[in-house]
């Protein structure tokens, strides 16, 4: 029996759907799952008929595979990864390759690339966006870990991801070890921007604007025709369609409570640890996390008062308003998100494509849009590109946007109704174009009850000072450094 270009371990629905996508390019797979039935059902099933082969053992998943072998696993992060990798060392052999498709944390990816390796085997951490669709279909994939292992598995993942124009893949290369999974993580931080910024724009809409589901739908049918044209777009508009069988809007009878699980909040926590000021993602996370408040807010909501007015004014012309701020903070959203991919690249010396990244981006994944092109544009133009906003298209763009954005702000605060993903956008484009921001006192502050120490604007940077506020100081200081 012929053996299989790759194997994949985990039989839930995205990593069934990748192995069909796999078979649909003419790959042969063997599979395993930990839940062994789950092979038989799969083979049975979904796969009938199909060049996939079971197995229903690691041993002999293993011996299944050609050489290099090529093992990917789609398991639920944590400690099931490791557990498999401890499982597999001893039946694989020296420059076979154990490819992590979850999403795992970057950190962990760079730990068990250098263990991996460190028994004389390849590995790759990989993002895989796209959801249960992506991955029958074509997902947006983001390798990184071993550099050898690459060509190895390159004609595979670049074969089943998605494509853009001229059929090239939404799959590159990222980087050495955990590149690939930080590149991912950024993805979904951003993900969790662009969904706070639209369902902010909606709650506008429907709060203050008092608007319809068929309303919105059409307003978000027209909105994804342009500059806004993205995956999410296009299903928000689609959701504010969806009735129930009586007629009436399904959205409507959702609980507002979010859930998450977790990489959005490793993004802001990576961003605190290397002092990016990501500000948009971190309030989209913590929205969720004041929405899962939902008894609380039920109770308040009967004791706190807040504006009572609505919305007087031109309807039509607010709602443009709210388009122009939500491609403002979007502008800003992925700005913090590249600021973040440059600041990791500079800490573990990753050569990040970013131009690249928007390409892979560009199909497949959660975050497909035509902004992306855009993006990718940008870096094709100037390669050492320090910040999206400095660039000549977003630059114009935001001061065309920049008076609808204060409107729509400045009219949220007057209502009531919560912005905080596009208030802090704003607050992040406002802060970022002042050349003098209010840190002086801050630090006057810092020097005054802790001797911290400060730099003058007289004297050469890196230079510190005290000064004896009361009189009563000395000249002993606090250790000056930065966290």
């Amino acid at each position: 029996m012929a053996k299989a270009d790759i194997g994949l371990i985990g039989l839930a629905v995205m990593g069934q759907n990748l192995v069909l996508n796999m078979n649909d390019q003419g790959f042969r797979v063997a599979v395993f799952n930990r839940t062994v039935s789950r092979v038989d059902e799969f083979i049975e099933g979904a796969a009938k008929g199909a060049n996939i082969v079971g197995a229903h053992s690691l041993e002999e998943f293993v011996s299944l595979l050609e050489r290099p072998r090529r093992v990917m696993m789609l398991v639920k992060a944590g400690q099931p990864v490791d557990d498999f990798i401890e499982q597999l060392i001893p039946l694989l052999e020296p420059g076979d390759i154990i490819i992590d498709g979850g999403n795992s944390n970057y950190e962990d990816t760079m730990r068990r690339a250098e263990y991996v390796e460190s028994k004389g085997l390849l590995y790759i951490g990989t993002g895989v966006s796209g959801g249960e669709e992506g991955a029958r279909h074509g997902p947006s994939i983001m390798p990184g870990g071993s550099p050898d292992a690459w060509p190895h598995v390159k004609p595979i993942l670049q074969a089943i991801a998605a494509k853009v124009e001229d059929g090239v893949p939404c799959c590159d290369w990222v980087g050495e070890n955990g590149a690939g999974h930080f590149v991912k993580m950024v993805h979904n931080g951003i993900e969790y921007g662009d969904m706070q910024l639209i369902c902010e724009s909606y709650h506008l809409m429907k709060e203050a604007l008092g608007l319809s589901g068929e309303e919105m739908h059409e307003i978000f049918a027209e909105w994804n025709q342009g500059k806004l044209d993205s995956y999410l777009i296009e299903i928000t508009r689609d959701i504010l369609a969806f009735k129930e069988a009586d007629g009436s809007l399904l959205l409507d009878s959702i609980l507002d409570k979010a859930g998450q699980k977790g990489t959005g909040k490793w993004t802001v926590i990576s961003a605190l640890n290397m002092g990016i000021p990501l500000t948009l993602i971190a309030e989209a996370v913590l929205a969720r996390t004041l929405s899962a408040l939902k008894d609380e807010r039920v109770a308040a909501s009967k004791v706190l008062s807040g504006p009572a007015a609505g919305f007087t004014g031109d309807k039509a012309a607010f709602v443009n308003d709210i388009h122009d701020a939500l491609y403002a903070s979007k502008i800003v959203s992925y700005t913090q998100g590249y600021m973040l991919m440059r600041a990791a690249a500079a800490e573990y010396g990753w050569n990040l494509n970013y131009g690249g990244i928007a390409l892979m981006w560009r199909g497949g994944c959660i975050i497909r849009s035509v902004f992306l092109g855009k993006i990718r544009d940008a870096y094709a133009e100037n390669p050492a590109l320090e910040n999206l906003l400095l660039d000549p298209y977003f630059k114009d763009e935001v001061d065309t946007a920049q008076s609808a954005w204060r409107r729509v702000i400045s009219k949220a605060v007057e209502l009531g109704v919560p912005v905080p993903a596009m208030s802090s956008a704003l607050a992040f484009y406002d802060g970022y174009r002042h050349e003098r921001l209010p840190a002086n006192l801050l630090q006057a502050q810092r020097d005054y009850f802790g001797a911290h120490t400060f730099e003058r604007v007289d004297r050469p940077r890196g230079e510190f000072f005290h000064a004896d506020w009361t009189g009563r100081g000395g000249d002993v200081t606090s250790t000056a450094y930065q966290v």
